[in-house]
């Protein structure tokens, strides 16, 4: 199963992708990860969206193709993306479970990115100016839409478990 976790920072995307990475068990691919090891070697800033995201979708594909489950932890901003890793996911034979993360707190929001610290060497978060003026296209079909503002990880973790096994038939 491809599970793609979606969102602006600050909504607990990567929190949420590392819990249920260690429940179901299953890869998690962090954008920001991977979009740190391409600045480090020396790709120019300009071409890093499109360099990070064909990487993660390459190796959801080899996860998925040895029979993996696989998290997508990406902001995933526009219909683009969101249709590549539905791609991904259809080329592999696998099922797709979106989730879109929010903070309809605009404070808690703020507090949360404003209060992050870096946990991958070298990375720069984005501030709270930033994440309001980024770049974010309306959902065009259905998906699971999880308002975090009021829950812990654990509580929107739990969501998602029971929403993937009731999509598994469980």
């Amino acid at each position: 199963m491809l599970i793609v976790l979606a969102g602006l920072p600050g909504t607990g995307k990567t929190m949420v992708a590392r819990s249920l990475a260690s429940i179901l068990p299953a890869v998690h691919l962090r954008i920001d990860s991977i979009e740190q090891a391409l600045r480090a070697s020396g790709i120019a800033d300009d071409a890093m969206g499109a360099a990070g995201y064909a990487a993660a979708f390459a190796l959801a594909a080899d996860n998925l193709a040895l029979g993996q489950c696989v998290i997508a932890d990406a902001v995933n901003p526009i219909r683009e993306a969101r249709e590549a890793w539905r791609n991904v996911a259809l080329r592999a034979g696998a099922p797709l479970f979106e989730a879109e993360l929010t903070c309809s707190q605009r404070d808690e929001h703020r507090r949360r990115v404003e209060s992050r610290t870096a946990d991958i060497e070298g990375h720069r978060l984005p501030d709270w100016q930033a994440v309001e003026q980024r770049h974010y296209e309306a959902w065009d079909r259905e998906h699971l839409l999880i308002d975090t503002a009021a829950r812990t990880p654990e509580q929107v973790v739990a969501v998602i478990m029971s929403e993937i096994a009731h999509m598994r038939g469980l």
